[in-house]
């Protein structure tokens, strides 16, 4: 009996999960060995360490920039279009460069915000201009 496009789309993800659970898991285990010899060098220069008093840190997510790098991505990223382009373009833009999932509704409107955002910013303060571009769009362009 053939099986429906449904239950192939299912497999198919079960098996990219599997995939990505085998990843983390060896990652995992990586990171673990990294830290026993972490440990171990720790204690090897400060014997009497006590390692559970140090607490962990949190990371950052991939989607996160540093001061003004999302203006700066911005402006180079105008440059090398040669032209105005959308909030959504150089949202776009920025995920396709770190590498972001853009499955991931979430983070996908996480990121466009943050563009509006340094857009907003970077107008007020000058050295953006926007336009309304085709279909009605708002297109960023550098001012002057």
């Amino acid at each position: 009996m053939a099986r429906s496009p449904a239950v192939h789309g299912l497999i198919r993800k079960r098996a990219e999960i599997a995939g990505e659970i085998e990843t983390l898991q060896r990652r995992f285990h990586e990171l673990t060995d990294a830290l026993d010899h972490l440990d171990a060098t720790l204690r090897l220069f400060e014997p009497g360490i006590v390692l559970e008093d140090i607490r962990p840190k949190r990371l950052a997510p991939r989607h996160a920039a540093k001061h003004g790098e999302m203006a700066r991505f911005i402006f180079e990223a105008i440059r090398e279009a040669g032209e105005p382009l959308t909030c959504a373009q150089l949202a776009d833009a920025f995920m396709a460069a770190r590498q972001i999932d853009t499955s991931d509704k979430a983070t996908v409107a996480t990121i466009r915000k943050r563009v509006q955002y340094s857009l907003r910013q970077q107008r007020e303060r000058g050295t953006l201009a926007a336009r309304s571009g085709a279909e009605g769009l708002l297109v960023w362009e550098i001012a002057g």
